[in-house]
């Protein structure tokens, strides 16, 4: 049964809905975790210490943290795969090109694969960062991420590959979150425009939040 669901067109796009809502869900936690940072090195470094104390004693140290990377590295790879297998379930099942011109899409509609590459490979730049610190510029300093950050966005090309991820990332839920609902049933006459405003209110506060980090650096409002 799991085999013909996945098969399935609709099948695929609930799999791209349920782990794009997934991973819309851990966005809105880390940009809050983000913002700590203005509150000054003591705050920051604190909670990101917390997040591998999670759960303990029950949990061993980073045992929780592992768990949510594991589950987000699951959708996120869920999430391409389907976004590429239906991607080309689509062009086989129109190998020749339209006789007449559909009409316009959004933008965002029309970027939403550019984006979603983009995304992906600033997931792995981001990594490389300031997880493993393998690019990380000036000195990697383990346990100390406020310092970490702030080196990041010191630099222009940090800044640049940054924000526009987060623009990316910004059409890619306006579309993606009004697309899942409509996957998942949610969607109807009566509510779409109440799911467009939500849409479009979460990719504008995810987006400000985000590029808010780099912005207070750039300002010497974080230092």
């Amino acid at each position: 049964m799991a085999r013909t669901v996945w098969d399935s067109t609709l099948g695929k796009k609930t799999v791209m809905a349920v782990s794009g809502l997934i991973m819309l869900l851990y966005l809105v936690v880390h940009m809050i975790g983000n913002l700590k940072i203005f509150f000054g090195a003591g705050e920051f470094n604190d909670y990101a210490h917390w997040l591998r104390v999670v759960g303990e004693p029950f949990m061993h140290y980073e045992w929780t943290l592992w768990l949510v990377r594991i589950v987000l590295v699951a959708a996120v790879v869920a999430h391409a795969t389907s976004a590429y297998q239906l991607s080309r379930r689509d062009i086989k099942a129109r190998p020749s090109k339209y006789v007449h011109k559909k009409p316009r899409a959004g933008y965002a509609t029309r970027t939403m694969r550019w984006g979603g590459i983009i995304l992906g490979l600033f997931i792995v730049w981001h990594i490389l960062d300031l997880t493993t610190g393998t690019v990380h510029p000036g000195g990697f300093q383990e346990g100390r991420p406020y310092q970490n950050v702030v080196d990041t966005f010191s630099t222009w090309y940090g800044n640049v590959v940054y924000i526009v991820a987060m623009l990316a990332l910004g059409l890619h839920i306006r579309h993606g979150f009004w697309s899942a609902a409509q996957t998942l049933g949610v969607g109807s006459r009566s509510r779409d425009r109440a799911l467009k405003t939500v849409a479009n209110v979460l990719a504008l506060l995810l987006t400000a939040g985000f590029i808010a980090v780099p912005v207070g650096v750039m300002t010497g409002v974080v230092s």
